[in-house]
């Protein structure tokens, strides 16, 4: 009895299985993520410090998609969760999700669906790219300010002028930088390994 010939190419994954490939992109951006999301400058105004996590996944978009890059940031949050000194300040633990920066954390998640799918809609347009990743920003903005609120017992308006206000010309400068180079970062990316 002969066995069916498999046109499965070496490396290629069978429908909605990740190749060795994909795997290894998602966990190299989730390293990347744990070593950049970290790094953060406190803000005099703010219990919420500047940082480099939201540029990690803005650029995560571009290179992995909408599916891959929530896998990774997942991930990366799960790490967090468990205690590794992941997140802003080199804090970790549960503790981090639930005080007052935590529903940022919550909110990355739905950056990344909305942003991420009307990047992979749109790629070849800078403009629609740069609205989806505000759009992105300000779904992750609401989740993380409303929490803020109801953590430190203050108005809406109040959380805006400590979570986002103090932040919008450091996020608008990420988003210009993801929308320019994250199209060259993933082009190069995908030449070097192939479709991921």
């Amino acid at each position: 009895m002969t066995r069916p010939i498999s046109t499965e190419q070496p490396g290629q994954a069978k429908a909605g299985r990740l190749t060795t490939a994909q795997m290894a992109a998602i966990a190299l951006m989730t390293a990347v993520t744990c070593v950049l999301g970290p790094l953060a400058i406190p803000i005099v105004v703010s219990p919420v410090p500047l940082s480099l996590t939201n540029l990690v996944l803005f650029l995560s978009m571009y290179i992995l998609k909408t599916k891959k890059a929530l896998i990774s940031y997942l991930i990366y949050l799960l790490l967090g969760i468990a205690g590794l000194p992941v997140f802003s300040g080199f804090s970790g633990g549960l503790g981090k999700l639930a005080g007052p920066t935590g529903g940022y954390l919550v909110g990355f998640i739905f950056m990344i669906l909305v942003s991420g799918l009307l990047i992979e809609r749109f790629s070849s347009k800078r403009l629609i790219c740069a609205g989806a990743l505000v759009l992105g920003a300000l779904i992750c903005n609401a989740f993380g300010t409303a929490w803020l609120c109801w953590q430190l017992k203050v108005d809406f308006g109040a959380g805006l002028a400590m979570g986002v206000i103090p932040y919008l010309p450091g996020d608008a400068a990420k988003i210009i930088l993801a929308v320019i180079a994250g199209p060259e970062i993933s082009r190069r990316v995908h030449q070097a390994v192939g479709n991921i």
